[in-house]
């Protein structure tokens, strides 16, 4: 079966489950995500387990009934199969499988059964598979869903028999050996409902592909890959995980660990779905739902009080947030070096306009090891303001070398904000020079709802990435400056303000030179001509409405 048809069976088995909540009146309720992506989750898990064992025993791959000639063969034959499995493959039984309970949907109380089974796969793989909190609880992989429909027992049958209806209909087995690219179109329809506006404060926003690509591939250039391996890869905000995703494929699945925390339990949810589908259940343990700026989880592990260096980071973390209730409490001598450059002040009005990715950008760079590399999607007014903690954040980089470069992205890249982003590139290997690119210009618009979206096509991207790698100098796109450059423009990271200014000098006659003189002479006559009509036109208008 061919990749567009999976897309297009997997989207409708999203909507099939959207459309079974909404029948049982759980639509846009604050609990359809946890369902949607628990009962996705459990979809996955099954399916990966029957893909494993397959690709274990090719008797069962020939079977037509697998199950039931895995439940036939020896007791010992099973057990060595079960040992076989990699850490990464979920451990089920046959009765907790898909196939298993849809034969046995006819049984009273089939909601209790549904239930119990997820609660039991849940129990069994709870080391591998369960996120943690920033307390060090691990989140139970599933809830009794059942119990979301508040009509009685009947009802609650009636649910799990629909939705078992819909995960029974297809198969994620044979695409276990997919990649990104096909998942990122898959996973960003999945979460697309719950990204809207009305997100809410916490909103979980996908960062667009073009973002995640230019990131990983000027991060990872392909010179390097191959070469880098059992390195940290880390992202504060991780919210659903894409810019992890694209960074670790670019480094090789096998060859980096994953580590996240985001207070959003919503995006811890969908990036563990993320892990599972992209080849990462190595790195769930390492997933951590709760407060970075207040409560960094990952620690040092020879140095507890300390935390945590990483190789790589990537973040796209949230610009604006109200976080005045824990303001206080992070200005301690023991933030005193994580936020060096300060933290901002609680306003009198607008709390919610806090610049709360100042503090981001100052934890990832405190939290980068030396050598290592980050990108960092920032508003950006942040690499021109004039001063306060944008500026001092610049000069603490560009002082120390740590710049490596600024791409800043056309307008509308994110279709959810008309705010314009750059992405900032550090890298503590120490640059002797830094390259600034203005890639504004670029991009399509397109309508997306009601917002309008830019759209970087495949070149595009490549023109950012190989001009950002070769370090190179184009006219009107790129420069490469050095760091006292930088300083004597007050430590502006913007490229167009390094851009030599274009003077045109033209040869004329005198006769031509007063025919142009006397063009403009004529055109401003015309143009006091009309301001001064519509000026006694208003003054007439004006003066019906007796307001003069």
């Amino acid at each position: 079966m061919t990749q567009p048809s999976y897309q297009q069976q997997s989207r409708d088995l999203i909507d099939g489950l959207k459309s079974v909540c909404a029948h049982h009146g759980l639509g846009n309720d604050g609990n359809e995500y946890k369902i949607i992506v628990q009962v996705f989750l459990y979809k996955l898990l099954c399916d990966k387990f029957a893909w494993e064992m397959k690709r274990l025993e090719s008797n069962l791959a020939e079977s037509e009934d697998w199950i039931a000639a895995w439940h036939k063969l020896p007791e010992s034959e099973r057990d060595l199969l079960e040992l076989q499995l990699g850490p990464d493959v979920p451990r089920l039984q046959p009765e907790q499988l898909i196939p298993s309970l849809f034969n046995r949907q006819s049984e009273p109380g089939f909601a209790r059964l549904f239930d119990d089974k997820l609660i039991e796969i849940a129990a069994a793989n709870h080391d591998i598979f369960a996120v943690r909190t920033e307390d060090g609880e691990k989140v139970p992989l599933f809830d009794r869903l059942s119990e979301y429909v508040t009509s009685g027992a009947d009802k609650r049958d009636a649910f799990c028999r629909a939705m078992m209806n819909k995960l029974a209909a297809f198969s994620f087995e044979h695409l276990f050996s997919q990649k990104y690219d096909f998942y990122a179109a898959l996973f960003e329809y999945l979460i697309k409902d719950y990204n809207k506006d009305n997100g809410g404060k916490y909103a979980e926003y996908y960062t667009p592909h073009a973002v995640a690509t230019v990131m990983a591939e000027i991060l990872v250039p392909q010179a390097q890959r191959g070469t880098v391996q059992n390195v940290t890869c880390y992202d504060p905000a991780s919210g659903s995980g894409s810019l992890l995703m694209a960074v670790a494929h670019a480094i090789g699945e096998d060859r980096c660990s994953i580590w996240a925390q985001d207070v959003s339990q919503k995006s811890s949810s969908l990036l563990r779905l993320n892990l599972v589908l992209n080849k990462l259940v190595h790195s769930i343990p390492n997933i951590v739902q709760g407060n970075t700026i207040l409560h960094p989880f990952h620690k040092d592990a020879h140095a507890p009080s300390k935390l945590q260096k990483f190789d790589y980071i990537v973040s796209n973390p949230p610009f604006k947030m109200d976080f005045s209730d824990f303001r206080d409490d992070l200005d301690s001598d023991a933030n005193m070096w994580r936020f060096f450059a300060g933290i901002p002040k609680v306003p009198t009005k607008a709390k919610d306009k806090m610049a709360i990715y100042l503090l981001f950008i100052q934890h990832i760079i405190h939290s980068l090891k030396e050598g290592g590399k980050a990108a960092v999607v920032v508003p950006t007014g942040f690499i021109t303001a004039a001063n306060g903690i944008e500026k001092t954040i610049r000069q603490k980089l560009v002082d120390e070398k740590w710049i490596a470069g600024v791409v800043s992205m056309p307008s509308n890249i994110f279709a959810t904000t008309g705010t314009n982003v750059s992405i900032l590139f550090i890298d503590k290997a120490s640059r002797d020079s830094v390259v600034l690119i203005d890639a504004s210009g670029l991009g399509t618009k397109v309508k997306e709802g009601k917002n309008q979206k830019t759209l970087l096509s495949g070149e595009e991207e490549q023109r950012i990435v190989t001009t950002f790698n070769a370090r190179e100098a184009v006219e009107d796109f790129s420069v490469v400056v050095g760091h006292e450059a930088i300083k004597a423009k007050n430590y502006s990271l913007s490229a167009g303000q390094y851009f030599d200014v274009k003077i045109e000098y033209l040869d004329l006659t005198p006769e031509e030179f007063a025919a142009k003189v006397g063009g403009h002479k004529e055109r401003l006559a015309a143009m006091f001509k009309q301001s001064h009509e519509l000026e006694k036109k208003v003054q007439g208008s004006l003066g019906e409405l007796h307001l003069v």
